[in-house]
């Protein structure tokens, strides 16, 4: 059973210290926030299930005068660099159960994953199943520790070898797949989040995207890499 009640969390804390002002700097003519917010509203007309999480009432600004009211606002104390999704995640949720809102699953769309589309969060959500504690977006991981991680753990001379395996394998396309995190779809079970923070989870499910969709925004570097993607991306469509 997919997720069909869904709550949208978008986490946009205003203490961004590797590109600074980031959550409402324009990424080629819109605000990066908005385009989790508007991957949310393609799937969820009803506005009340998509909950803005900050603590900036400059963020909040923009994404209202971008048509998103913005009612909630996140505590101080929980827009640290030492808090955690999992307690701004409950507080939102704890907000929304107060507001009569209902929910089957916590859907957390982050804003530095600008590639994410409307599409990806539908087919990550129709994974989705009751029994499950999360459905996660990945993407193939730039190392496989079966190929090229190595460690120096538990050899008493230091010496160097493979972190996962025997190390015979001598093309990596033969290797396991092996996946990374990228931070774009998190479909949460609710109870199992109530229950336990998210590292505890054993059934996870993926959802694969491709490495270029995966881009994620956290130094100044990642956002040049991303303006050229998109403008490669609006050239191809313009000559399509």
């Amino acid at each position: 059973m997919a997720a069909e009640r869904p709550l949208f969390i978008i986490p946009a804390r205003g203490g961004s210290k590797g590109i600074p002002h980031k959550n409402i700097r324009e990424l080629c003519g819109k605000p990066l926030v908005m385009y989790a917010v508007d991957a949310a509203r393609a799937l969820c007309a009803d506005t009340a299930r998509i909950i803005l999480s900050t603590d900036d009432e400059a963020i909040a600004d923009v994404v209202r005068a971008h048509g998103l009211p913005v009612p909630y606002m996140r505590p101080a104390e929980l827009a640290t660099d030492t808090a955690g999704s999992r307690e701004f995640m409950l507080d939102a949720m704890d907000w929304a159960d107060a507001q009569g809102i209902d929910y089957d699953a916590v859907v957390l769309l982050q804003p530095t994953s600008p590639f994410r589309t409307a599409t990806h969060v539908r087919e990550a959500m129709a994974l989705y199943r009751p029994d499950l504690d999360m459905v996660v977006s990945v993407c193939p991981a730039a190392s496989n520790p079966y190929y090229t991680c190595y460690e120096t753990g538990g050899d008493p001379d230091g010496f160097l070898h493979i972190s996962k395996g025997d190390g015979m394998y001598t093309r990596r396309q033969d290797c396991p797949p092996v996946w990374e995190y990228n931070g774009a779809v998190y479909v949460i079970n609710p109870d199992s989040l109530r229950r336990q923070p998210m590292g505890a989870f054993r059934r996870r499910l993926p959802y694969p995207m491709s490495r270029e969709d995966s881009t994620d925004l956290d130094t100044p570097l990642d956002w040049l890499v991303a303006e050229t993607i998109m403008a490669q991306r609006k050239t191809c469509e313009h000559n399509d």
